[in-house]
């Protein structure tokens, strides 16, 4: 079980109010994912729907094109691309295995950074961004940080790096977050890389144990959640 890191001041001290200057830092953090988000939407509308568009512009790297995937995976999410659809150009443009492992490093990348700006950003912060809807998660993480990180990367029910910023603003230990989303992503990395590569061949009996896989996965997921002793709906 994770350890909990209580948030706030501790007990008969006040919690004094953040500098101008970090709030300042705070609001631009924001406005350049949001202004990101926004521009890629309106500019790059396609790499937030199809995975064939980002392997065409990653292969137009040459021999740096596992390069260049690593770190669009690493910040891609921060600004709304789908991990799932940067995990499927993974396995389209290198294949199954390499696609696997490119995927894993960059997803590994961009978690750990977007934990960062989580915690950096603080817990008041990342509610007012990602919703109050998930403030109950947040207090599971809380206490259950390792096993309800872990079910949440296996069951994608909260968006890659929604979960990465409300694991930052929590007291999960960074460990018990890294490990949990390091073992948690493996699954569902090879099977969308599978997937990927498959989509060479959508009729072919690959592509359809491919998104078998990936419903067994989810189901087994699942199965877990009902049987587990710890609470783990979000």
């Amino acid at each position: 079980m994770a350890a909990v890191i209580p948030i706030g001041s501790p007990a008969g001290k006040p919690r004094g109010k953040s500098p101008l200057w970090l709030n300042v830092l705070k609001a631009l953090i924001v406005l350049l994912l949001v202004g990101g988000s926004i521009w890629l939407l309106f500019t790059h509308a396609e790499y937030f729907k199809d995975p064939k568009q980002i392997k065409v512009e990653v292969l137009h790297a040459g021999m740096w094109a596992p390069l260049v995937y690593v770190l669009l995976y690493a910040v891609g999410p921060s600004f709304l691309v789908p991990g799932a659809v940067m995990t499927i150009a993974g396995g389209l443009a290198f294949g199954t295995w390499w696609g696997s492992l490119y995927s894993l490093i960059g997803a590994d990348i961009g978690a750990v950074v977007a934990f960062g700006a989580g915690r950096f950003l603080g817990k008041a912060f990342v509610q007012r961004i990602v919703g109050e809807r998930f403030h109950k998660t947040m207090n599971r993480i809380a206490k259950n940080g390792f096993v309800i990180t872990l079910y949440l990367r296996i069951v994608p029910v909260i968006p890659y790096n929604a979960l990465n910023l409300l694991a930052g603003a929590s007291p999960i230990r960074f460990r018990d977050y890294f490990w949990a989303s390091m073992i948690g992503m493996v699954p569902g990395t090879i099977l969308f890389a599978f997937l990927g590569d498959a989509l060479w061949h959508p009729l072919s009996l690959r592509f359809v144990v491919a998104v078998l896989l990936i419903a067994a996965s989810v189901g087994c997921g699942e199965i877990w959640r009902r049987w587990s002793a710890i609470k783990l709906d979000v």
